[in-house]
């Protein structure tokens, strides 16, 4: 029944801790058949790459995911049991030990873990393991697992590993195989004997001995050697190299330049600074002395130290874990990372405890740090935080939350002081940048204002940058130009189109058809029509803005791809109109009626004129022209093209890739787009960006069509040529853009059609930089006391805004919220019906809200499930507007709000606008998900009685 199901999966979740370290993937994963083979393999390199307790987590995941096929539970069951993890089975099916026998078997475990480095050479493993089996602690595939380790120590190490895992009761059993195997160097270091105390008691029943010197030995390392602790689990998993706690780790050697020793020096004597130089100068390399120096200086003073490093998108997580922090600190310390789409985030606190240093994107630890009960994280637990591409921390970006916690607690610590209290520690800050911006300044003082506020955000001392002289690479840099189209019968047809629309509608654009003018009108009549409750108006302009999209993508990519892209569009709105079968027809409007229709009479002609090659855009033939010199010219061409969207650089690689002569020169492409679900192409997840980035650090795809998901932060030296293709931003991208090129040869192209003012922003963008580069050195030149004054009254402010800010949030009530669907202005809820999961996911679980919308399939999402993801959004049942998504949250559903499809009214005045919760300053309820399941339970329970 759907109870039962709903209560095994809340009791698994229970204790997933437990079975993390109980279940082994690779004995368990094949005797699970109800798993496809895909997500198998998914599970087993989940288990080469990371680690068992990952893999154990993914397994879980699947496991419990709904819908249940009949038998799930007893099918994962049977697995468990037969593949040699009893002890999980007994956890999965309620059947908890003795609160007292558990702690004594923890306590063992712990005690084995402990001393494993010194009994893995020691231990007789080939007769340790028969008689184990013998006994009865370890199964059958347990005894050929260890078989297959070649040599002793590799044996010794995989046997403990699964002796470990068995039921209460097999130390004892342990130390008896270690007597009848005659292994009695392991068997006195456990026990705590001498030699001769051994032989006078071989003939004491060591089954009725209680494991008394376990208690005592691990009362004594508790008080001498607590920092051990936290690296047991670590140990037994890692193979003999990496063992640093056993035999006195290599060091590896960090060795810096002049200018970047300079640049560390502050931070190296504990100052929160800035360290802003250019790509490819090695900040990330810095980041790393820094942390080895600020953890070696804490160890020497017998104090632990604890790192968090923070980046902004996922892909640089793991190419700061692996080409940077781990191979120069994994002698010293333990270094781990976490990402959005890691299983590792749901024991984000453990990963915090039990490494050194750890690695992840800024949101898992902003969710962690909201965490009020003992799963959460603070400030205090870290004593260093370093956060790449601090530029960042502004406005609402997560980054400027974590660091608001941190302003908010050394503005307490300053009173704790004054009261002779005790204040609470606040971690060490390290900014890293080489863009930080002037925020759109046109005027110096304004540059120096917003570089200032970024180090106030960051609570620097000082901002470090050097001139690195001969180390720096700037790339040789041209603008290639052409000239617009002579005839566009393509484009006419859609400007046929939208001027039909602007008839219907009664609107009068100012500005011309496909220019970013037109796209910003668009924006503001939808936002006007939206409050006004004009459905009329504003469904005609979400219909203008992509024939606007489809206008520029016929500039920049071929005419068949933009009008595929404008094809999908219509099928997809059309869809939204077909309800499920057994729900009421969705209404369609006349002007729903009109725009289909519209689209339906010009069809065939669009697709006609979208196959005929003279009408192509000549931008696509000058990017042939650079493509083909670029690696005809070099012995080895590696390069990026930067374009505006998912579709152009989805619709680009695809065109290299069906064009013969550049495979003839050896082009080899792919795409990488982001990852959030926000237009209605396929977002990426995180491991095809990862496989994607990875193909082109290693040169088997050499070149990358990207949007801007890849301007900031990745690093690969050989890449030498960067192409801008009509796309053109602020200074910020234009710096990280021209930083993707590193090698010494590099060239930057920007590739414009003539009259459309790209060329000109990038003028624009050159005057900014330089204009920042001048506010940097005026900042540094300012003397320490001036430094300080404009610094305090920068913050001065920003304590006054957000107090009134946290003012304003306190005093406001969820029930002075209403939210009606952006669609058709039905009522949806009003505040108090929501509640929030992980302090992001705002969720609404009220019964009546459950017959207010309808379930339909997300296309995008259905190869990309996430731990929280289903591939289900959820719409309003009336005009079929989206309204969200269906989330998985430990096992349960949950529908989960996206604030912009709605109309937010609060006291009465309408935002139309809001684009993120975090606009709105409201405190919503953290969600009760015990009392949610109980409910669950008991409503699934009261339809089977029905």
């Amino acid at each position: 029944m759907a109870s039962d199901d709903t209560e095994r999966v809340i009791v698994i979740e229970s204790v997933r801790q437990r079975l993390r370290h109980l279940i082994l993937v690779d004995q368990v994963l094949d005797l699970i058949h109800s798993i496809g083979n895909d997500q198998k393999e998914l599970i087993r390199n989940k288990a080469r790459n990371e680690s068992n307790t990952a893999a154990v987590d993914l397994l879980i995941n699947t496991v419990i995911k709904t819908p249940h096929h009949d038998g799930w539970f007893m099918e994962f069951v049977d697995a468990l049991k037969n593949g040699g993890c009893q002890h999980a089975a007994d956890y999965v099916e309620a059947k908890f030990p003795d609160p007292t026998e558990e702690a004594d078997n923890d306590a063992c475990v712990l005690f084995i873990q402990l001393m494993s480095p010194s009994l893995l050479d020691r231990l007789k493993t080939s007769d340790v393991c028969a008689h184990c089996f013998s006994e009865g602690i370890i199964s059958k595939e347990d005894k050929e697992n260890v078989k297959k380790n070649s040599g002793n120590r590799k044996g010794a190490r995989a046997l403990l590993t699964r002796i470990v895992r068995g039921r209460p009761g097999w130390f004892s059993t342990f130390l008896k195989v270690l007597r009848d195997t005659e292994c009695w160097p392991v068997y006195y270091e456990l026990t705590g004997e001498t030699q001769d105390n051994g032989k006078e008691e071989q003939k004491v029943d060591v089954m009725s001995r209680p494991c008394i010197s376990v208690h005592i030995y691990m009362s004594v390392c508790l008080s001498v050697c607590s920092p051990v602790l936290s690296q047991f689990y670590f140990l037994l998993s890692l193979d003999g190299t990496d063992m640093a706690a056993a035999g006195g780790p290599k060091r590896a050697d960090i060795v810096l330049r002049d200018y970047q020793m300079d640049a560390a020096r502050p931070a190296l004597e504990g100052k929160n600074i800035i360290v802003c130089l250019p790509t490819g100068s090695g900040k990330t390399r810095v980041a790393v002395y820094i942390t080895r120096e600020h953890l070696d200086s804490r160890r020497r003073e017998g104090r632990s130290g604890k790192v968090v490093v923070l980046v902004n998108k996922v892909p640089l997580v793991e190419q700061h874990f692996s080409t940077e922090f781990r191979p120069f600190l994994k002698h010293a310390y333990k270094v781990e990372r976490v990402s959005g789409d890691s299983p590792l985030k749901i024991s984000f606190t453990e990963i915090v405890k039990k490494n050194d240093v750890i690695i992840c994107t800024a949101q898992i630890l902003e969710n962690f740090l909201d965490n009020k009960d003992d799963e959460g994280v603070q400030l205090s637990d870290l004593t260093l935080i370093v956060i790449d591409e601090c530029h960042h921390t502004k406005k609402g970006e997560v980054y400027n939350h974590i660091m608001m916690r941190y302003l908010k607690q050394k503005h307490k610590n300053v009173q704790l002081k004054k009261e002779q209290k005790k204040t609470v520690p606040i971690p060490q800050i390290l900014g890293l940048t080489a863009s930080p911006g002037v925020g759109g300044a046109t005027k110096m003082d304004k540059a120096e204002e917003h570089i200032l506020q970024i180090c106030a955000n960051l609570d620097a001392y000082k901002i470090m940058t050097k001139d690195n002289g001969q180390h720096k690479k700037d790339p040789y840099k041209q603008i290639a130009s052409v000239e617009a189209r002579q005839e566009d019968p393509f484009g006419d047809v859609i400007k046929k189109i939208m001027n039909a629309i602007h008839i219907h509608a009664s609107l009068s654009p100012t500005c011309d058809l496909g220019s970013q003018n037109y796209e910003q009108w668009v924006v503001q009549k939808e936002r006007k029509a939206v409050k006004d409750e004009d459905h009329k108006v504003r469904v005609c302009v979400e219909h203008l803005r992509k024939y606007n999209e489809g206008l520029q993508l016929s500039n920049t990519i071929r005419m068949w791809d933009a009008f595929g892209f404008l094809n999908k569009y219509q099928e997809e709105e059309m869809k939204k109109k077909v309800a499920p079968e057994e729900d009421e027809p969705i209404q369609i409007t006349d002007t729903e009626r009109f725009l289909f229709n519209l689209f339906k009479e010009n069809k065939k002609e669009l697709q006609t004129l979208a196959g005929q090659p003279q009408f192509e855009n000549k931008s696509l033939s000058e990017l042939r022209r650079i493509i083909l010199h670029e690696f005809t010219s070099r012995d080895s061409a590696r390069g990026i093209i930067f374009t505006r969207t998912r579709c152009s650089a989805m619709a680009l690689s695809q065109w290299i890739q069906e064009n013969s002569k550049f495979s003839d020169v050896g082009v080899k492409a792919s795409y990488v787009i982001g990852g959030g679900d926000q237009s209605n192409v396929k977002p990426m997840t995180a491991a095809e960006q990862k496989d994607v980035l990875n193909k082109f650090r290693n040169g088997e795809v050499n070149l990358l069509i990207a949007t801007t998901v890849a301007e900031e932060g990745l690093d690969i030296p050989q890449c030498n040529f960067v192409i801008r293709y009509g796309l053109v931003t602020n200074e910020i991208a234009m710096i990280q853009a021209e930083g993707r090129a590193r090698a010494e040869d590099s060239s930057y192209t920007l590739v414009e059609v003539k009259g459309s003012a790209v060329a000109e922003k990038e003028s624009i963008n050159e005057y900014r930089k330089d204009m920042m580069s001048k506010a940097i050195a005026k900042i540094k030149s300012l003397s320490q006391d001036d430094y300080d004054k404009r610094f305090q009254a920068i913050m001065e402010e920003r304590v006054r805004k957000t107090k009134k800010k946290q003012k304003d949030r306190k005093s406001s009530s969820p029930s002075e919220v209403k939210f009606t669907c952006r669609g058709c202005s039905s009522h949806v809820c009003n505040g108090d019906d929501i509640q929030i999961i992980e302090n992001m996911h705002r969720v609404n679980v009220s019964p009546h809200f459950g017959k207010l919308f309808i379930r339909k399939e997300n296309t995008s999402l259905q190869e990309r499930l996430l731990d929280y993801e289903t591939n289900v959004f959820i719409a309003c049942k009336i005009c079929g507007q989206r309204w969200g998504s269906m989330m998985l949250f430990h096992g349960l559903e949950f529908p989960c709000l996206h604030v912009k499809n709605f109309v937010v009214a609060y006291n009465g005045k309408k935002i139309s606008n809001c684009t993120r919760w975090n606009e709105l300053a409201i405190q919503f309820p953290a969600l009760d998900y015990v009392h949610h399941a109980s409910q669950v339970v008991q409503s699934s329970d009261d339809e089977d009685t029905q």
